[in-house]
């Protein structure tokens, strides 16, 4: 899952044979193969910014699919000045900042928090030894050698450009363990928790500190990098997961169809109404 251009076109880097999959309510997915990975196929969506997109295109995307895991993919501000432009935030905890109490005085936060799928965590971490995800990286490290860090996010439909202003202080009071701040993960958690809870993880590439120069930022080629960055740690945790069992059918050679012999014998009076085949094996395909 992606929200914006940029994030989109960086995962759709990694992907060789990719095919529109297009929903009957009229969602259109990419759907390739990792490159050099054939047997670890994605689909790819583009939610457009905001929790109640990501949340719906969650949901349509996990009963379309039946993934195996799920990863959203995007940038955010950071939130300490440790974080360098193009460092990736693993988010172990994702927090809904906006909920609460307003009263006459004072503002009581009543957040909502998902924490990562344990599977993905343990998969991720073993990614950071040795930065193995810098193998993904297109073009190579370079001359900057993005880190990647498990920290808690907060989320919500606000784009943060401000360390003084009210929310800033809310965020530093209520939410101090989150190191980042962005605008969709909250929708996915949530949708992806209540799909059976599949395994999720949001990981998002450092584009600005949300400081009041996020644009200077941007016109420095902080969310290129972010995103670029963000996706070869996906794509990087993805090739780390068993791969597909299925075939795609186009690539599956007739030997591997089972062959259901029948034999009806009718004597007498007895006549044969209907013959009745067995499936064997997987059925889930990618159409």
């Amino acid at each position: 899952m992606t929200a914006l251009d940029v994030e989109h076109e960086a995962v759709l880097e990694h992907l060789d044979d990719v095919r529109p999959h297009r929903h009957p309510s009229g969602t259109v997915f990419d759907v390739g193969v990792v490159a050099g990975h054939p047997r670890h196929r994605l689909a790819l969506a583009l939610t457009g910014p905001g929790t109640t997109a990501a949340a719906t295109l969650t949901e349509r995307a996990n009963a379309e699919f039946a993934p195996a895991a799920m990863v959203f993919v995007g940038v955010a501000g950071g939130l300490r000045d440790w974080l360098a432009i193009g460092d990736v935030v693993v988010a172990t905890k994702i927090y809904s900042y906006q909920g609460g109490r307003s009263e006459r005085d004072e503002f009581l936060v009543r957040p909502s928090a998902w924490s990562v799928s344990h599977r993905l965590d343990q998969e991720a971490r073993r990614l950071r030894r040795g930065d193995a995800w810098h193998s993904f990286l297109p073009g190579g490290v370079g001359d900057s050698t993005p880190a990647a860090h498990f920290d808690p996010i907060a989320v919500g439909d606000v784009v943060l450009d401000s360390r003084t202003s009210e929310l800033a202080h809310r965020l530093r009071t209520s939410y101090n363990d989150a190191v980042a701040v962005e605008m969709e993960g909250s929708g996915f958690a949530h949708a992806a928790h209540l799909g059976n809870q599949v395994h999720a993880m949001a990981v998002r590439g450092i584009s600005d500190h949300a400081d009041g120069r996020k644009a200077k930022a941007d016109r420095a080629g902080g969310q290129r990098l972010a995103a670029r960055n963000a996706a070869a740690f996906a794509i990087a945790l993805i090739t780390a997961l068993e791969p597909d069992e299925d075939v795609p059918v186009d690539e599956e050679p007739p030997s591997a169809v089972p062959v259901v012999h029948n034999t009806n014998t009718a004597r007498d009076n007895a006549r044969v109404g209907q013959q009745i085949g067995v499936n064997f094996g997987s059925t889930r395909r990618f159409r």
